[in-house]
């Protein structure tokens, strides 16, 4: 690791004095990211890592999810537990510790747990403008959960007409998957008068069962195979044989997105957008689970999550020039989230099902202000939740409801956040820009416990209250316009949740994590070094080094009910557990780029993201931090010319050894070989041709050499080799 660093920060030492170069791609200056400030503002001047998926490399790369489009950068790395789903990981955090955010509204809420979640998959990549992506402890501008980056989705504004006439405009989507059988249909329409804009679209997906690759290691040949599988017939459960063992029946499901956003504009300092998203899905099966064994035969008859719906209605004022500001922007927002979790063991008529509904009402007010060599922003935040929890035993025979444990506190909960922060970007010379800022947080939670039918806690409620204060500096060095050097120290902070304090749940066999409401913020504190070169108009070279320590990190480990340390769950004795704050853990790694830009329209991409993760225990001992990926990353030759783009690219995932996984927790050795998830590249090739400038045809073959894999900590397989078509228009 220590060479490796070494070549890095050699590699990015700038040669010599070269005048800026701009280009028709990426290869440029003057960048614009939002971000890392909420206010468009140059790339170059501030200090942190910042991926951006712009609209048009979101159309092309044409992926069957978010999640894949996320993949398919190469800087972000996604578990999936079932083909319904996709959770990030940034720089060795997932789920609750990376803040997803879409049109300004944090999406995370109260229960989003420590896990692994799906929540990107409600989000419809074909009504996004543009993805960044903001790597580290960002809980001065964003709050609580930050720890690993931000993910922040912006959604397609309606244009407007420049002239006296009406501007509309359509377009259209139809894609096929052979992998799975996907078909997904898209239609948007925008409407736009010189002042108001209108912008309408629907997307329906429905995918099919996820055949995998059939090219499987010499020393594994019957991995992730599906020999047999439950169906129900006449009211009772049968193992069949499936027929082709490549096919991973249990994992087709379909999703429907709507989106409708309102644009008024009476004046170029003043805009008004009304955004209305729904995203709903048919049931989706817990495939992970679905193939676990249990005395020799399948566990569960049924696993599946309910139709997950999220609703968002926001809206956004955003005013320029004033004494106290030159930029407003205030977003009012309002979403409503359902989940269900549905179980039944096999050969039960007894179907579990539970509930979980929160509404999530939040407000945003965020300013920017210049005076001389400062960039002053500043703002608030509130956002308060309700959770409601309930279940039902369901007879499969007699259709009969009887009441059963509650996924969360059944007597519900709340949890709020309010904040207030403050930065300043200061240029202090031609060369040096230096960028700090603070942010006060004050947290608190309640959750009620009244039943103590399943579970006699020894305690009714768990609540805190808990104020952080954050902050950043950091500072970026331009010695040449085409060479630029940060150096960034951060903090983060994460309040416990309603899922961390009061969860109750079977992580996997044998294992059932309990609420423990003793429960108290974890912090980050960061250290990371970046480093970029432009060398004229070919090479981009760029890279970042950073280390994240831990201080009362929360970490899934053994702990004591009433005395016990273990308990009778659905059947079988399982091991306690519970979140806790362990003492100290660090997170450290290297993440590297570069581009080739050359002549003929090729151009060259490689990138490389290495990752570990440690937890301190008290005798100075370590042990190894869950959800560290192994190293992965992106190789890709892409070619334009005239109405062609085609790309040829590789994604490659390094061992993650059986002795780096934290057994027992969320890294899942029951889905992986006895020695840990195998070493894995793909090689994919993807086009677009315009037969005209209403017409596109998009074509794609990925997994080639029909490689049989699965990356880290997921309980499904991918895709074998996945034949895409599809067909864009736009009138």
């Amino acid at each position: 690791m220590k060479q490796l660093y070494t070549w890095a920060l050699c590699l990015l030492i700038p040669i010599g004095s070269v005048s800026a170069q701009t280009t028709g791609d990426t290869l440029q200056l003057d960048e614009v990211v939002v971000s890392a400030s909420k206010f468009g503002e140059l790339k170059y001047r501030v200090p942190y890592q910042i991926e951006q998926i712009k609209a048009k490399d979101i159309a092309f790369r044409n992926s069957q999810t978010s999640a894949d489009l996320l993949t398919q950068s190469g800087q972000v790395f996604v578990q999936k537990s079932q083909a319904g789903g996709g959770s990030p990981i940034l720089r060795g955090f997932e789920a609750n510790r990376i803040l997803l955010v879409i049109d300004g509204v944090r999406m995370n809420n109260a229960i989003f747990r420590g896990g692994h979640l799906q929540n990107v998959l409600r989000i419809d990549q074909n009504i996004l403008d543009q993805v960044e992506i903001l790597y580290g402890p960002s809980s001065v501008v964003y709050g609580s959960d930050a720890l690993g980056g931000v993910m922040h989705f912006r959604t397609k504004l309606p244009t407007l007409s420049e002239g006296d006439a009406a501007l509309i405009k359509s377009s259209m989507l139809t894609r096929y998957a052979s992998g799975n059988n996907e078909l997904t249909t898209n239609a948007t329409i925008n409407i736009g008068t010189q002042k108001w804009g209108t912008l309408t679209s629907v997307t329906f997906s429905d995918f099919g069962d996820v055949r995998q690759g059939a090219n499987r290691r010499a020393a594994y040949p019957d991995f992730g195979k599906r020999l047999d599988y439950v169906a129900r017939e006449n009211d009772k459960d049968v193992i069949k044989t499936n027929a082709n063992p490549n096919v991973q029946v249990g994992t087709g499901y379909n999703q429907y997105d709507l989106f409708q956003k309102f644009l008024y504009k009476p004046s170029e300092q003043t805009q008004h957008v009304v955004n209305i998203q729904y995203s709903g899905s048919s049931d989706v099966p817990r495939y992970d689970r679905l193939t676990q064994i249990r005395n020799g035969k399948l566990r569960y008859g049924d696993w599946y999550y309910g139709p997950e719906k999220r609703f968002m209605g926001s809206y956004q004022l955003q005013m320029k020039g004033d004494k106290y500001y030159d930029e407003l922007m205030v977003t009012g927002g309002y979403q409503a989230i359902q989940e269900s979790r549905n179980s039944r063991s096999l050969n039960s008529s007894n179907l579990k099902s539970q509930v979980e509904d929160v509404d999530v009402y939040s407000l945003n007010m965020d300013a920017q202000k210049l005076l001389g060599a400062h960039t002053l922003r500043y703002g608030m935040e509130y956002v308060f939740n309700e959770v409601n929890s309930k279940a039902t035993f369901t007879n499969s025979t007699t259709r009969q409801t009887t009441s059963a444990d509650t996924r969360y506190p059944d007597g519900g909960s709340t949890m709020n956040w309010l904040a207030v922060y403050a930065t300043n970007q200061w240029s202090l010379a031609e060369r040096w820009i230096l960028n700090g800022g603070a942010r006060l947080n004050q947290v608190g939670l309640k959750s009620m416990f009244v039943s103590k039918e399943f579970y006699p806690f020894p305690f009714d409620n768990a609540a805190q209250s808990t104020t952080a204060l954050t902050g950043n500096m950091g500072l970026v060095w331009l010695p040449t316009r085409q060479a630029k050097f940060s150096l960034l120290s951060s903090t983060g902070f994460r309040a416990p949740n309603v899922d961390d304090m009061g969860k109750v749940f079977d992580s996997q066999p044998g294992l059932l994590v309990v609420p423990n409401p003793d429960l108290k913020p974890e912090y980050s504190y960061n250290l990371e070094f970046s480093a970029e070169k432009r060398i004229g108009k070919v090479l981009k070279l760029n890279g970042t080094v950073f280390n994240s320590w831990l201080r009362d990190a929360l970490v899934l480990a053994p702990y004591t009910l009433n005395g016990q340390s273990s308990i009778q769950f659905e059947g079988q004795t399982s091991i306690i557990t519970a979140n806790q704050n362990q003492q100290k853990a660090y997170v450290r790694g290297i993440n590297l780029e570069a581009n080739a830009y050359l002549s003929g329209g090729w151009r060259l991409q490689g990138t490389y993201t290495n990752t570990i993760g440690c937890i301190v225990e008290e005798n100075g001992t370590t042990s190894p931090l869950d959800h560290i990926p192994p190293v992965y990353g992106k190789l890709s030759a892409q070619w334009k010319y005239k109405h062609l783009q085609t790309e040829f690219f590789s994604l490659y995932n390094g061992w993650k050894r059986i002795k780096d996984y934290r057994l027992n927790a969320e890294d899942n050795e029951s889905g992986a070989t006895p020695e840990g998830m195998p070493a894995w590249y793909t090689l994919n090739l993807r086009t677009s041709y315009a037969l005209n400038k209403y017409l596109m045809v998009q074509v794609a073959a990925e997994n080639l050499l029909d490689t049989n894999y699965r990356t880290f900590a997921s309980g499904v397989s991918a895709p074998s080799r996945n034949f895409i078509i599809a067909i864009r228009g736009s009138f």
